[in-house]
């Protein structure tokens, strides 16, 4: 009985984890990297013919996103999801594989002209259409057996319509482990979905560290922040443009903003247009209209048996094509313009920002986290100019965030849902989050609370009858040749100077702190200098 990590491994996207017990092979995810690649990640030991089925804890990319291209190579198993999860799957999936392919074609038209080698896509519909057919619906709470001597069970996240953490129980050699996979544990208190559930034994625990580093401030007032920032950019004669994940986060914004209209919060611009440009979102938000109601909070079932739409409202428009889309911003009137992706790496959004960017009457509001190497993370971060579509565009629009509005759990939030394990799991493996994040994460989970943790990199494998390490791997950067000049310390000293610059952002962001933590903050950092100086 073997655990092999592979994926999502002190990094925060692409999630996949390898399960082996006699001669069978689970894969728990099989998400796809976005943004930057930090380490280089293992490929999958067997062959992906060789894939019994797959366990999805939920459908964003990052963590279903690669299940057609197993499908591509060979995978003919089954793939267990909740009800939800598969349903978005359907949209997404295909969705991924129509940007696979735009973008082939997009680079193709250059390569053409350069005499470079065609560029063929990552996988095509087909291959989504493929893993789409071998998605199996699971309903929340019911003990499922899917394989001889192995049985798994979804329980509610609160991450995203559908999420799940999974438990699994697998017997071998008439022993019996019980491995829990959290998934992407949601924070409490959201739009739309219920609170993240609790379980109370396991074996083994996988666990995420997103905000491992991180607590969220107490839950701001949504409603009265966004209405300001509705309120300013078009009291400028500005757009003010949301750059915002299809799915989950999109349908969030339409109940804040259903509920400004319905209030007459935004003075002087009555009937104010929204628009959603995003064929992606359009559809899931179909998904979460139609859905059992059960997934939803008592707050959101409480409007629907009042016969009240959570998530639409008059003057919401819905961009169907290419055209549709370029019309928006010929239109001059101020407006709300959500697009996708989240994390500005591909989509309508960045047509949006090409002609919104240079406008310093509008702003450009983040819903959302930005992972490091993508384009989002940039412009958070600050930075003067970017180059879309081959056109250098000056950052003169206002950016900024709308605070805690995250769809993961903080540091407090991962530590309570462990903390609810009747007795300790025998180890704790710790994952999906960023480098120093994950390790410091594991590191505080085992001194603090006790817990015995590791932080796997990418091929690391356990024997999980006799708790004993198998392979025991290091990270391997990713070196990239035009920024780091195809060297390795060249690589991670600019990693380093990256760590500053956040740094920079976060003492900027501490101001207002009580000066207890203040002082705390600056011996921390004072301790660090005085380590480090030669």
């Amino acid at each position: 009985m073997k655990l092999t990590f592979l994926g999502a491994t002190h990094e925060v996207t692409g999630s996949c984890t390898l399960l082996e017990t006699q001669g069978k092979n689970i894969l728990i995810d099989y998400g796809m990297e976005q943004g930057n690649d930090i380490f280089i990640n293992q490929e999958l030991p067997v062959n992906p013919r060789d894939i019994d089925c797959v366990l999805l804890t939920h459908a964003h990319i990052d963590h279903s996103g690669n299940l057609p291209l197993l499908y591509k190579y060979g995978f003919r198993g089954k793939i267990y999801a909740t009800e939800e999860t598969s349903s978005l799957c359907n949209i997404m999936l295909l969705d991924s594989a129509h940007i696979q392919m735009f973008e082939a074609k997009w680079q193709n038209r250059k390569a053409k002209r350069s005499g470079k080698a065609e560029c063929r896509p990552v996988y095509d519909v087909d291959d989504a259409m493929g893993a789409i057919s071998k998605f199996i619906p699971c309903k929340y709470n019911q003990t499922i057996p899917i394989l001889e001597n192995l049985a798994i069970r979804f329980s509610d996240v609160g991450h995203l319509l559908g999420s799940s953490c999974i438990e699994i129980w697998v017997k071998e050699n008439d022993q019996v482990r019980k491995i829990v996979f959290s998934g992407d544990i949601g924070n409490n208190n959201q739009p739309l979905i219920k609170d993240p559930c609790t379980l109370d034994e396991a074996d083994y625990v996988v666990i995420e560290s997103t905000y491992g580093d991180r607590y969220h401030e107490d839950r701001p007032d949504h409603i009265a922040i966004l209405t300001d920032y509705i309120q300013e950019t078009f009291d400028r004669g500005g757009n003010l443009v949301i750059p915002s994940f299809a799915v989950g986060r999109t349908q969030e914004l339409l109940y804040f903003i259903r509920q400004i209209k319905e209030q007459n919060l935004i003075k002087g611009h009555k009937n104010f247009p929204v628009y959603i440009d995003s064929p992606l979102a359009n559809e899931a938000t179909s998904i979460f209209l139609q859905c059992n109601t059960d997934c939803f909070d008592d707050e959101t079932k409480a409007l629907i048996q009042k016969g009240i739409n959570p998530i639409y409202f008059d003057d919401l428009k819905v961009s169907l094509t290419s055209d549709d889309s370029k019309l928006i911003n010929a239109d001059k009137t101020p407006k709300i313009i959500i697009s996708a992706s989240g994390m500005c790496e591909a989509g309508h959004i960045r047509h949006h920002l090409k002609h919104n960017l240079w406008r310093k009457e509008c702003t450009i509001l983040f819903v959302g986290y930005q992972a490091m190497g993508t384009l989002g993370r940039t412009l958070y971060e600050g930075i003067d100019e970017v180059k879309l579509f081959g056109e250098t565009i000056a950052v003169n629009a206002q950016i900024a965030t709308l605070p805690g509005i995250s769809g993961h759990a903080d540091k407090q939030g991962l530590i309570n849902w462990l903390m609810a394990f009747k007795d300790k799991p025998k180890t704790v493996f710790v994952n999906h989050g960023e480098d120093s994040v994950c390790s410091a994460f594991a590191g505080c989970l085992k001194y603090e609370y006790g817990f015995n943790t590791i932080a796997p990199y990418s091929g690391s494998c356990y024997d999980l009858l006799s708790g004993e390490t198998l392979t025991s791997t290091v990270g391997i950067p990713v070196v990239k040749k035009s920024s780091q000049k195809g060297s390795r310390s060249s690589m991670l000293f600019n990693k380093l100077v990256d760590a500053a610059k956040r740094l920079m952002i976060v003492v900027k962001q501490s101001e207002g702190m009580p000066n207890k933590e203040l002082a705390k903050f600056a011996d921390q950092i004072h301790s660090l200098c005085d380590k480090w100086i030669r």
